[in-house]
């Protein structure tokens, strides 16, 4: 507690829980439109006015800090797309490591306030992004509330856990760093003890649809898979399911994002 008797801000730094991913971000055209979409779909209330600009907002659900979204300008004309982030020590360092691998660099590293990003692509072309520094306000809530949850649909599951196993420094001597294990036929990542990214095989690199093309898939925990796709299909967006009572479904935001929305219990 500070000394005119208010609470002290709890700062986690990405150093500490490196390679993990550490916040979930949507690039879009229109900030207002996306705005009023996931509020409208998943009850997402907004927060303006943080450090990184006017540009930029944070969802919340209950308190809890859920995402980010800025426009695309905001990040040098990147896609219209759903990004993790994964925190790591130095963005330099993992921009090389990640280059050497094959990788390539759509943009940065740059500042932004309170650190630095980059977004990178794998060999097989899905695209994350990198951070070094504070992460963002309310941020042990998040991990531990399980709002959302990403996974990697790739060509070939172990290649791919070994180029992001030496960028991220997954599974290596040091202290803190996330533990990778095979099971049922995927290829799990565990930070601190919990799953907090799953990847498997079977995505086709030169496939029309980018939902088949190698990707990294946001997953929203929800309570009413059903609710949210009628609520997507009402708002502008499109929504794919397997049947009625699917603990999934497919969405489509109105400017082209793709997510999930996954059943809680199934997170």
């Amino acid at each position: 507690m500070k000394s005119d008797g208010t609470l002290k801000r709890e700062v986690v730094t990405s150093r500490s829980v490196f390679g993990a991913p550490c916040w979930v971000s949507l690039t879009t055209r229109d900030l207002r439109a996306a705005e009023a979409f996931y509020h409208a779909v998943l009850g997402w209330e907004w927060r303006s006015g943080t450090r990184m600009g006017d540009q930029y907002r944070v969802a919340r659900v209950n308190g809890i800090p859920v995402a980010g979204v800025s426009e695309v300008d905001f990040v040098a004309q990147t896609a219209v797309a759903w990004i993790p982030y994964f925190a790591v020590s130095s963005a330099d360092e993992t921009v090389s490591r990640s280059q050497e691998r094959g990788g390539t660099t759509a943009v940065g590293p740059i500042s932004l306030p309170p650190g630095r990003a980059a977004l990178l692509a794998d060999r097989d072309g899905a695209v994350f992004g990198i951070w070094e520094g504070e992460l963002v306000s309310g941020w042990e809530a998040w991990r531990h509330a399980a709002p959302a949850f990403v996974r990697l649909h790739t060509r070939d599951a172990f290649d791919a856990a070994i180029f992001y196993g030496e960028v991220l420094g997954w599974a290596s001597a040091a202290p803190g760093c996330c533990e990778v294990d095979y099971e049922e036929n995927e290829v799990v990542l565990r930070s601190r003890g919990d799953i907090v990214a799953r990847i498997h095989s079977g995505a086709v690199g030169a496939a029309p649809d980018p939902t088949i093309r190698p990707h990294w898939q946001i997953h929203f925990a929800v309570s009413d898979v059903e609710a949210c796709a009628r609520a997507a299909r009402a708002n502008g967006g499109t929504a794919h399911q397997q049947g009625v009572g699917s603990t999934e479904a497919v969405l489509t935001d109105p400017d082209g994002a793709h997510f999930t929305v996954t059943s809680e219990g199934n997170v």
